[in-house]
């Protein structure tokens, strides 16, 4: 039976940085606008790291069954499943496990946070949720994984960028507004920032294994132009936020100093490759969090 720090491994703790920032980011939205439930915001953040797991070990399963783990020519930190460490069959329950509890907790997020005088609100949260579990599963796993069709990015920018942001100021302000939507996309593009490191780094990898990814899709020299126009623009939908709703004072701004950390990633990853690239997931993730948590005082002062 694999141990407790085993399955912490598995679960990929340095990933979890961003799932944590996009409810910080939708509380933070929400407490700017005078609305704001701390009941939310636990269930929220437990829904989201619950989520951000559930990938991880679905990812780890589905790679696994693929093939993609035992080619020999993958770079990145050893699998739990390539490992040995876990069977598929304990693999397979954890991620069973984690759906249910990902469910769980996705519904008391709506029955405690949603109005219900509206009901149709409620359901569309639930599509919503639901969708999000889906696309957690389904990255890899399946006979019809969108991970390894090209659409990695898109549903990696959706689910861990608009749709929890806005979900979560959603569920504290129960209104409908454009007040999240920039700051929405601009860390949904910091997520697809860190799936196209890793996906620069087992590059050659998924090519063998036949993943087809945006990275594997653009080379690698074109992978590294892509993730240069998303720290750029993700850099416009910040600051872009502050030109419509926070002009001044001026120390609302100072949040964007954070964005020195993807800039600085950017210039060194021209000349980084394979393995060398591994590092900058961590660092890249790390960005998102600090960007969500400096947003949040910057933007609350």
């Amino acid at each position: 039976m694999p141990s407790f720090t085993q399955w912490i491994s598995a679960f990929r703790l340095r990933t979890l940085f961003l799932a944590v920032a996009t409810v910080v980011l939708g509380s933070a939205l929400a407490w700017h606008e005078g609305a704001f439930s701390t009941i939310t915001f636990l269930l929220a953040l437990l829904l989201a790291v619950a989520i951000q797991i559930l990938a991880n070990l679905a990812n780890d399963l589905g790679d696994f069954q693929k093939g993609t783990d035992i080619t020999g020519q993958r770079q990145g930190p050893t699998r739990a499943l390539q490992s040995g460490r876990i069977s598929q069959k304990e693999m397979k329950r954890a991620v069973i496990l984690f759906t249910i509890l990902c469910a769980v907790t996705g519904l008391a997020l709506i029955w405690s946070a949603t109005p219900f005088r509206d009901p149709s609100s409620a359901w569309i949260m639930t599509a919503l949720g639901g969708g999000s579990i889906l696309a957690a599963l389904f990255y890899t796993m399946g006979k019809h994984a969108y991970g390894y069709r090209g659409w990695g990015d898109l549903f990696a920018f959706l689910f861990f960028g608009p749709v929890p942001v806005i979900g979560t100021w959603f569920l504290h302000t129960h209104e409908t507004g454009f007040q999240p939507v920039l700051p929405a996309i601009g860390l949904g593009l910091i997520s697809t920032m860190i799936l196209n490191v890793n996906n620069m780094r087992d590059i050659e990898n998924d090519k063998a294994s036949g993943k087809i990814t945006v990275a594997v899709k653009l080379g690698l020299p074109g992978a590294k132009v892509y993730h240069s126009l998303l720290t750029l623009i993700s850099f416009v939908c910040f600051a872009g936020y502050n030109f419509l709703f926070e002009p001044a004072p001026w120390y609302r701004y100072a949040y964007l100093l954070v964005f020195l950390l993807p800039f600085k990633i950017v210039i060194e990853l021209r000349h980084k490759e394979g393995e060398a690239l591994d590092p900058y997931l961590k660092l890249t993730s790390l960005s998102g969090f600090l960007l969500a948590v400096t947003f949040a005082l910057c933007s609350n002062l």
